[in-house]
């Protein structure tokens, strides 16, 4: 396990101890299934007030990257609503226990956001349970490797498109009208936008119409005082990457492929999403912040 996120250390030395094993899960996939644990800040990650008093709904809140946010925007002051499946219930709890243990309150939300009237009916129990709203992060994704465009059903397209994109849009349009001045939309796009990996062609789109989404509604919302950003990460090991993202005898060697030559650790990604919900990024608006290892992207 690493030192906490103000440690001065060689990133390439980061997490040496990690190997990544060859593994699957059926389903969404779970952190507490997962035979090499990921670093969600658990132990890590330490608050300075950077979010004291905020009110943050996290989608896909209860594991890899949207669990840590959710454990870092706790531990900077900010009470927080997760949304999640039901089948990741017990990944959920063992979140709703980190924000609690901070101090702040937890209002677990599992439900289904393919679909419409769900995602409307989050974003009110969201509301109603932290008292207000002024931190969305579109963060829940469905990623799942295909080598072949023949063998991607029109099922598995629409429901990745439906959880990766119009749930963003769902989710984000019924969150507006909370929204005041101040308030900040975080989605997480991915390098598939910049570089697609052949794999993954339905997933990589997806990833690129919420590049496009947040930059057009950036400019949008910006005169009104409500920033959107995107945080692009590269390859970071989650339980989505044992669930079909990857194929399970690639992911030893994903992370390999990055200047820093390693996986990503939720943990790391956690104070891209802070800076971009805090004040510090007042001017920082229709960015898209890569935490990808060192890829280069446009």
């Amino acid at each position: 396990m690493s030192t906490d996120q103000y440690t001065f250390e060689d990133p390439s030395k980061k997490y040496s101890n990690f190997e990544a094993p060859v593994q699957y899960q059926d389903g969404a996939g779970l952190d507490a299934n997962l035979e090499e644990k990921a670093d969600r800040g658990e132990k890590t990650y330490r608050g300075a007030g950077r979010l004291e008093g905020r009110k943050a709904l996290v989608t896909g809140g209860d594991s890899g990257i949207g669990a840590a946010v959710a454990i870092a925007f706790a531990r900077e002051g900010a009470d927080v609503a997760l949304s999640y499946l039901p089948e990741e219930e017990e990944d959920a709890r063992e979140v709703v226990a980190l924000i609690e243990e901070a101090g702040r309150t937890a209002v677990a939300l599992p439900g289904d956001i393919t679909s419409a009237e769900f995602c409307r009916e989050l974003v009110d129990a969201a509301v109603e349970g932290l008292g207000g709203l002024d931190i969305l992060v579109n963060n829940a994704g469905k990623q799942q490797n295909q080598s072949d465009l023949l063998d991607i059903t029109d099922e598995q397209f629409d429901e990745t498109y439906k959880t990766n994109v119009y749930a963003m849009f769902w989710i984000t349009k019924a969150a507006l009208p909370h929204l005041q001045p101040g308030s900040a939309i975080i989605n997480t796009t991915s390098i598939q936008a910049y570089a697609p990996s052949e794999t993954l062609v339905d997933y990589a789109s997806t990833k690129a119409a919420i590049n496009n989404f947040t930059k057009g509604l950036a400019q949008q919302l910006a005169p009104k005082g409500i920033r959107v950003n995107a945080v692009a990460p590269g390859p970071i090991w989650t339980p989505l990457q044992t669930a079909g993202g990857q194929p399970p005898e690639d992911l030893p060697e994903v992370g390999s492929g990055t200047p820093l030559g390693r996986w990503g650790q939720p943990a790391e990604l956690a104070p891209a999403y802070v800076f971009l919900a805090s004040g510090e990024s007042s001017y920082v608006i229709g960015e898209t912040l890569n935490v990808n290892g060192g890829s280069p992207t446009p």
